[in-house]
């Protein structure tokens, strides 16, 4: 399956979540997963990230105006969430960094 680089940044709030309690599960390339917050009173566009069933943080604001609007129309299974960057002796907001690919849906005729 093809992928291309679509945004990547650090995890919004970490220190704020629960990602001290999963920390340690983490790895380059640990799996993530995306949940669109409409609801969100701070932030109209938010879209948290969860490791498993845990919340983990958020993609940041500046980051995510765009990304929601493919989540609203159900488009989640074309993004793959990934931990690409692990820094644990830095400031939390630092400490764990993520890549979003997009994903080929079906191959193209040539």
């Amino acid at each position: 399956m093809e992928k291309r680089h679509f945004i990547n940044g650090n995890i919004a709030g970490f220190s704020y979540w629960n990602g001290a309690e999963v920390f340690e599960q983490f790895k380059i390339g640990t799996l993530l997963r995306l949940k669109r917050e409409k609801e969100n009173t701070f932030d109209h566009y938010a879209i948290a990230i969860y490791y498993e069933d845990t919340k983990i943080g958020y993609i940041p604001r500046v980051m995510n105006h765009e990304l929601s609007k493919f989540l609203d129309m159900g488009y989640y299974n074309i993004f793959e969430t990934r931990i690409n960057r692990i820094a644990p002796n830095v400031q939390p907001e630092n400490q764990i960094g993520f890549i979003i690919h997009i994903l080929s849906v079906q191959p193209e005729d040539n």
